[in-house]
């Protein structure tokens, strides 16, 4: 079956620890993207954020409230670095797979987030939001960062 690719990417004028504090933590992603409310419902198998872990995100955009929460499964962790899940329900797509990339640069972070599924009808549907959504979500994380880490500077 073809795949459907939306992708993002941007470079934060942040560490990689501040970008990955805040991207790999979902119960932060209310601080900084389109969601109104996100937890955990099961840890992961080796650490509570970890490969296994089963996070559900609601949305805070109207084009969503057909399919409010997205719940998603972590299925991939490098400290710092990478971050993969799937979505396991919520959203109507099949195979789905994301990847949070960080990369260090001389003057920050790029990130880069980038994800593939199916290409069914609904599938189809979710492309033509998310690729509109995927710069918006990425502008947003590296905006936070950008914060957080001249806030950290700033202290004592």
């Amino acid at each position: 079956m073809n795949r459907l690719d939306v992708s993002a990417e941007r470079t934060a004028r942040a560490t990689p620890e501040v970008v990955w504090a805040l991207v790999s933590d979902a119960t932060r992603h209310p601080e900084w993207g389109p969601w109104r409310a996100a937890e955990y419902r099961r840890p992961g198998d080796t650490s509570p954020r970890g490969p296994g872990a089963v996070q559900w995100l609601q949305s805070s955009r109207r084009y969503f409230l057909r399919y409010p929460v997205s719940v998603e499964k972590i299925l991939e962790v490098e400290e710092g670095r990478l971050l993969a899940y799937t979505v396991v329900g919520g959203i109507p797509v099949r195979n789905y797979r994301a990847e949070v990339t960080l990369t260090p640069t001389g003057d920050g972070t790029q990130i880069r987030w980038a994800s593939s599924w199916d290409a069914t009808t609904r599938g189809r549907l979710v492309w033509r939001s998310q690729r509109t959504l995927y710069p918006q979500i990425v502008e947003a994380l590296a905006a936070a960062a950008e914060r957080l880490d001249s806030q950290t500077a700033a202290a004592p």
